[in-house]
C-alpha cells in the first residue's frame, strides 16, 4: 500500500467537513464526489433560474419532453 500526502488549508478542511487528518482514498473520493454533486446542483439551479426553467410546472416539463421525443422519433 502507498501513502499519499496532500496539503489542504484549514478553511478547506472545515469546508469539506473533515474530522481527521488521515482517511482512506475511497473516503476522499466520496467527499470530493459529494462536493462536486453539490456544485453541479447549484449550477443547475442557477441556470434554471436564469432561463426561467425553474418556473415550469411538471405539466410543462412533460409537454417539452414529449415534444422532444416525438421530434427525435420523426428524425430517426
Amino acid at each position: 500500500m502507498k501513502t499519499l500526502s496532500i496539503n489542504i488549508s484549514d478553511v478547506e478542511f472545515s469546508k469539506f467537513g473533515l474530522k481527521k487528518e488521515k482517511l482512506s482514498f475511497s473516503d476522499l473520493i466520496e467527499i470530493i464526489s459529494k462536493e462536486l454533486t453539490k456544485k453541479n446542483l447549484n449550477d443547475s439551479i442557477e441556470l434554471a433560474e436564469k432561463y426561467g426553467l425553474s418556473k415550469m410546472t411538471m405539466k410543462d416539463i412533460s409537454k417539452e419532453v414529449n415534444a422532444i421525443r416525438k421530434n427525435a422519433k420523426s428524425h430517426s
